[in-house]
């Protein structure tokens, strides 16, 4: 992993993605039940 300057704002979007992907996952398995 390439240290950078903008490491914190990148692990911040990359929590982000995981937790839309997370909660769009979630809901599409609520949906198939």
């Amino acid at each position: 992993m390439a240290e950078r300057s903008g490491t914190p704002k990148h692990i911040f979007v990359t929590g982000g993605v995981a937790s839309s992907l997370g909660k769009g996952l979630t809901a599409a398995s609520l949906g198939n039940l």
